[in-house]
């Protein structure tokens, strides 16, 4: 397998002197093309900045993350919005559904902002997966938490992205449907060959990836040994 995910040297320091927190404290890892590898550590561990930088959604104090052979941050500002957009599907705990469309619309959003061509048999396949075949007309301020957790994760997987970064995508749901969930996301990464990084505190879902990397005081060890 070749990898698709790496960083070098991956720093994100906030603050300076005694004030300064290491979020991201000299990091170097690798993820293997469809590979699972969950991320799980303490809160306030650096996860989900970690998370934010292997997405490019925030820049390093110093280091790099590779995406195939792209460095994305030598890329300007709107060329990484584009490379994220194609290449990486989010799922935030927070949801980020806009409040203005319904539930099909926020779903195909960013394959229209690509020019791509939606899939609908396979988007709708998703849709049916999650339970939200009834909900496709409606807005995401009608919907509970785990409906518009639901809708986020259609969302990420309706592009066929090569990556998908989840930060806590079990967040809002029974484990039943947790594990529902993680299944589906599994059986997309082996389907369209894409890798899945998931910060998750629940030992049960982490058990199920393929690598555990755990991360402490924004350093990354694998099965308690430092990562390379």
């Amino acid at each position: 397998m070749n990898t698709i995910l790496e960083t070098k040297d991956l720093c994100k320091y906030y603050g300076t002197g005694e004030n300064q927190v290491k979020a991201v404290n000299h990091t170097s890892i690798s993820i293997k093309k469809g590979e699972f590898a969950a991320i799980v550590g303490k809160s306030g561990s650096g996860k989900s900045t970690l998370l934010h930088l292997l997405g490019g959604l925030d820049y390093p104090t110093c280091g790099e993350v590779f995406i195939g052979s792209q460095s994305i941050f030598s890329l300007k500002e709107e060329e990484l919005a584009a490379f994220r957009r194609r290449k990486i599907g989010f799922i935030f705990q927070s949801f980020n559904l806009i409040t203005s469309i319904n539930v099909w619309e926020n779903i195909v959003l960013p394959i229209g902002l690509d020019n791509k061509k939606t899939d609908v048999p396979f988007v709708k396949g998703i849709i049916d997966i999650l339970g939200l075949s009834s909900k496709i007309n409606s807005m995401p301020n009608t919907l509970s938490g785990g409906q518009q957790q639901r809708v986020a994760i259609a969302r990420a997987l309706a592009a066929k992205p090569d990556i998908i970064l989840a930060d806590e995508p079990t967040g809002n749901l029974d484990s039943k449907t947790s594990m529902e969930v993680i299944n589906l996301l599994k059986a997309s990464v082996k389907k369209y060959g894409q890798t899945l990084a998931m910060i998750t505190h629940d030992e049960e879902l982490a058990q199920m990836a393929d690598r555990i990397l755990v991360i402490e005081d924004g350093m990354v060890t694998e099965d308690g040994k430092a990562v390379s």
